[in-house]
């Protein structure tokens, strides 16, 4: 669970542990997220992992499951950013208005699709996949 995390801007390639701007999957473990009902990772290959055999993928998701999250949003591949930014926005609209975290998801996709503008081609929003809990978020 060490190759898989986030770097953060500021990152410090000297130091290798505390705050050196990189968060690993196994840090990510020790985060109490009890009680959190959605975490949102939209930057590039947020679901992939390390393959272990007998134990599945070791990355953010199962870093995130692990420390409490009751679900995520997570991407398989490079994203990008005016239409990730377009796409968040409209789904956390959509979250507001009490939709299902992964309806809504569902939803705003066809509705990419059936634009036929820029930003109607899979590649633009299918990168994103839901995990987890898949009803309304509780206010």
């Amino acid at each position: 669970m060490l190759r898989s995390g986030l770097v953060f801007a500021g990152v410090k390639i000297s130091e290798s542990a505390g705050d050196d701007g990189v968060l690993t999957a196994l840090e990510t473990t020790y985060l109490n997220l009890l009680g959190t009902q959605l975490v949102v990772l939209s930057a590039c290959d947020t679901a992939t992992g390390d393959i272990t055999t007998g134990e599945g993928v070791y990355g953010l998701k199962r870093a995130l499951v692990l420390a409490g999250s009751e679900s995520q949003l997570i991407s398989l591949w490079k994203v990008v950013d005016e239409a990730t930014k377009d796409l968040m926005i409209n789904y956390y609209q959509r979250l507001q208005k009490g939709k299902g975290r992964t309806e809504a998801l569902r939803k705003l996709q066809l509705e990419m699709i059936q634009k036929n503008d820029q930003y109607s081609h899979p590649y633009y929003w299918s990168s994103f996949i839901p995990s987890g809990d898949w009803t309304p978020m509780k206010n």
